[in-house]
């Protein structure tokens, strides 16, 4: 595990951090209800915003994305797929672990633009409309998915979300410059 206490700019987490829930919950399970993930979540950004502002927690949201996006990549998806199967695999992945349902709206090759959306999303499908996108956490897990995948450093940027009206997370991903 690692020292939460001891203030340094490298990752401590690891893949390993997670532990094994099989032994651990032989009789709960693998599986939560989503408002237990939410309640978690929405409380740790909710202090972080207190302390920090809402920026700095935007952007500790979408670091911590990133972070736990090229573990999930490294760990869960076959790296060496070709781009269609690999997306597929992903797809099914997401999907299977009950994360959401992902589609590739748009993917230029030549730019490494995308275009995805994210419905029945783990973090705000249902949420009441504030007419603010939600997701920073799904915007750095997916541009550690597609750093890991296309050895690229990707900004995702969520322009859709269930909390602005609309019924999927639509997220544009764009190689930083």
């Amino acid at each position: 595990m690692f020292n939460i206490f001891e203030n340094t700019d490298e990752n401590k987490f690891s893949w390993d951090s997670i532990g094994d829930v099989i032994d651990g919950r032989k009789n709960l399970g693998e599986e939560m209800p989503v408002f237990v993930y939410r309640l978690f979540q929405f409380t740790i950004k909710d202090e972080l915003a207190k302390r920090f502002g809402n920026e700095t927690t935007i952007q500790i949201f979408r670091n911590a994305g990133r972070l736990a996006g090229i573990e999930f990549a490294n760990h869960m998806l076959d790296l060496d797929l070709p781009f269609n199967e690999f997306t597929a695999q992903l797809q099914k992945v997401l999907e299977d672990s009950k994360i959401g349902i992902l589609r590739i709206e748009k993917f230029d090759a030549e730019t490494g633009e995308a275009v995805l959306t994210i419905g029945e999303d783990l973090d705000c499908s249902g949420l009441p409309i504030t007419g603010e996108t939600v997701c920073n956490y799904d915007e750095g897990f997916l541009a550690g998915v597609l750093q890991v995948y296309t050895k690229k450093d990707y900004i995702v940027t969520e322009i859709d979300c269930w909390a602005t009206g609309s019924r999927v997370c639509r997220f544009e991903a764009k190689i930083k410059s």
